[in-house]
């Protein structure tokens, strides 16, 4: 039972010790050497003391402590006091790790715990079946030395983990594992890897079905593109019951040849995310060419367009950026109101970055469509999207050409006040007028 420390009651205890002592040497007639030997005894006593407390905390087996006496029973009950505390709390950490341990293997996917050092702390059984990772014999290996895959290393030494990393597995073969690495306290990271195998193929066989869709709809599409034209420059057609139709045929068939070219770009763009051998583009070239396309687009809604561009190109695929220019450039046309004002700037940022905006003064775009807009086939207004028409790829189409040329589409809206969709260029992409490379 626990006891409060009074040091009234030893300072009690010792007047008392001394007065007997002094008792007993005055009757002896040898006062000094009574206390001195006294003295000894008290300091041979508190060292015995000490001896018990020190052979039971070092090699004492039993949890109990041994008896001590007078003030020294108070320090053996508080140390006994904090060991029953300090195995309470451990107990209470087991159960927490034990819990965690029993969730982490109930998950479908597998959990590699990292130190600062990327070592192992702890992984689960399928890291075992997926990663090839063995628990314990693992323990405190570096996670690169036994994932060796190039693109792994990279991920893990770049530490920019934003994105998920797709490898192949290094225990099953012909499957893929996608690996997301998430903060976990202030010195561990979590790896969490799932096989994505089945989502793989299924998105392999959809690219695979829009782009032959695509290249069978091309062909007779061009026929009947080609026929059409034929009727059109008959002189005969105007003014017949057939006019209408003609116009409507070539409309739609025009729409749907757009599309399928739009589905094939968009095939092409999702085979490989980065550009190969990028080169220089002249963007202000691009800029002039992209004002005089403008303008046919600009024919009905006659909208005040100014064009904005430093003297400033960029590293990457010519083709790609400017069909991310035309998408961007053609969405503000078709979707602004007519006699509105469009912005398209390409300009210098201070930090070195190069940025490419186009601000319109249409209707805006609500809150909720915003994270949405670059789906395939996403409209906010399928009415009014089918009327001025749409295909719902054209941002699609910009946000694979960004991310092959590391960058992302910004959107910013209000409702009523109009739109402004930007991008960035990092530096390391961008090629000022001075330093132009010659190819």
């Amino acid at each position: 039972m626990m006891h409060s420390f009074s040091w009234w009651r030893l300072g009690w205890t010792l007047l008392a010790y001394g007065l007997v002592l002094g008792g007993v040497g005055l009757l002896l007639g040898a006062p000094l050497l009574v206390l001195l030997l006294g003295a000894l005894a008290l300091v041979f006593w508190h060292y015995w003391q000490l001896h018990m407390l020190s052979r039971w905390l070092w090699d004492g087996r039993q949890f109990t402590p041994p008896r001590g006496s007078g003030s020294w029973q108070f320090a053996f009950d508080g140390v006994y006091f904090l060991q029953r505390k300090n195995l309470k709390r451990r107990k209470e950490l087991g159960r927490l790790l034990k819990r965690f341990r029993e969730g982490t293997e109930a998950l479908p996917d597998a959990v590699v715990v990292m130190n600062e050092e990327r070592e192992i702390v702890w992984c689960n059984k399928l890291a075992t079946n997926i990663l090839g990772i063995r628990w314990p014999e693992d323990h405190g290996q570096r996670v690169d030395n036994l994932l060796r895959r190039p693109e792994f290393v990279s991920y893990i030494k770049k530490q920019q983990f934003q994105e998920p990393l797709i490898i192949p597995s290094p225990v099953m073969s012909s499957a893929s594992v996608e690996i997301r690495v998430i903060p976990y306290t202030a010195s561990e990271t979590l790896m969490v890897a799932r096989d994505v195998t089945r989502l793989q193929q299924l998105e392999q066989m959809r690219r695979d079905f829009v782009a032959n869709v695509s290249h069978e709809l091309r062909t007779p599409l061009t026929v009947l593109r080609g026929y059409l034209e034929m009727i059109g420059d008959d002189p005969r057609l105007e003014g017949s019951p057939w006019a209408k139709p003609h116009l409507m045929m070539t409309d739609q068939v025009n729409r749907m040849y757009s599309l399928v070219e739009q589905l094939l770009a968009l095939s092409r763009l999702e085979v490989r995310q980065d550009v190969e051998a990028p080169k220089t583009v002249d963007v202000p070239a691009l800029m002039t060419k992209l004002e005089a396309d403008s303008q046919a687009l600009n024919a009905q809604k006659q909208h005040q367009i100014l064009f904005q561009a430093a003297p400033a190109q960029m590293l990457g695929d010519s083709e790609q950026m400017m069909s991310a220019f035309t998408n961007l450039v053609a969405n503000a046309i078709h979707y602004t109101p007519a006699g509105g004002r469009i912005e398209v700037s390409w300009s210098l940022l201070p930090d070195g970055r190069a940025r490419f905006s186009v601000k319109d003064s249409g209707d805006g775009i609500a809150s909720e469509h915003l994270l949405r807009l670059t789906e395939r086939f996403y409209r906010v207004d399928k009415a009014r999207s089918r009327n001025t028409g749409g295909s719902g790829l054209g941002l699609s189409i910009v946000k694979h050409v960004l991310s092959r040329h590391r960058s992302r589409l910004d959107i910013q809206s209000t409702l009523g006040k109009g739109s402004t969709f930007s991008f960035d260029i990092p530096r390391e992409l961008v090629v000022s007028h001075k330093s132009v490379i010659n190819e």
